[in-house]
């Protein structure tokens, strides 16, 4: 037996959409040992359940989306990445609308939500992926940017981004779930863009929700919005979005994951390629 968690009390939340512009409300809920987390659209008729699972991914464009049989949900990472990082297994995410609100670009707001909840301990079996010992490294890649999952007796979360702006620049942070919290290293951190690349995103029907409220902006010149959270927010959000993207896995082995000017899709990729190492690896016992 090993021990899961689920919310002591539900709690609601509303804001934007990032990509909709939408304004839509969440309620999380508690939900049922190894049911997982899961969101249902109530705003659609017979609320379609749509699982936090990495095989429900749909798309990965600029944010990680989510399809069922009769509904699809957009921008989990943040919200998945803080349950994940505080520890809920299971939980009902039931959501009024296509996308889940940024709020202020980070996770801080969800956790601080879980944390006023609380959480109680579950009884359950362990899983295949919690129980699954990685043995050996797996890459992907795309161009001169990846995502890994190498074998460690820790679990750790190491992230490298690379741009021009001479703000962000060279950034590189390693975290240690056993060493730092999540609430306090990872959280914070908010989602940021280039203002160069602002007008060709809304051309393309994306950001319509982004405003500097809820996203650091940077140009050549530096920040269009500071002050910054940490010297190294950018990086720690690339974190956090991996967080949230590895949380589809139900339970991430024990792991170090190193990503370099990786995408949501390479963090998918790399989510997908552990699952079948998981299930083949259970197919030879």
């Amino acid at each position: 037996m090993t021990i899961q968690r689920t919310l002591k009390s539900e709690f609601e939340l509303s804001g934007i959409g990032l990509h909709s512009g939408t304004q839509t409300r969440v309620r999380v809920l508690p939900a049922e040992v190894e049911e997982g987390r899961y969101f249902v659209r109530i705003d659609l008729p017979g609320a379609p359940i749509i699982p936090a699972k990495i095989q429900a991914v749909c798309q990965t464009a600029l944010s990680t989306e989510l399809a069922g049989i009769d509904g699809q949900i957009r921008t989990v990472e943040h919200l998945l990445a803080a349950l994940a990082g505080m520890g809920a297994d299971n939980a009902r995410i039931e959501v009024d609308g296509p996308e889940v609100p940024l709020l202020d670009g980070s996770a801080q707001v969800w956790v601080e939500a879980i944390a006023h909840a609380g959480l109680v301990p579950q009884e359950s079996k362990q899983d295949s992926t919690s129980s699954f010992v990685l043995e050996n490294p797996i890459w992907v890649r795309h161009g001169d940017a990846f995502a890994a999952a190498l074998p460690s007796a820790e679990t750790r979360f190491s992230y490298g981004i690379d741009f021009e702006e001479q703000a962000i620049g060279n950034q590189w942070y390693s975290w240690s779930p056993e060493a730092e919290s999540f609430a306090t290293a990872i959280a914070p951190a908010r989602t940021f863009g280039l203002a160069r690349q602002v007008d060709q995103l809304r051309q393309a029907g994306l950001i319509k929700g982004g405003t500097l409220e809820n996203a650091l902006v940077c140009d050549r010149s530096g920040w269009l919005n500071p002050p910054l959270r940490f010297a190294n927010e950018p990086v720690r959000h690339k974190i956090l979005d991996l967080v949230g993207d590895l949380s589809l896995l139900g339970t991430w082995p024990k792991a170090h994951y190193l990503a370099y000017k990786a995408s949501h899709n390479l963090h998918v990729q790399l989510a997908q390629a552990l699952k079948s190492e998981a299930l083949a690896t259970l197919d030879k016992s």
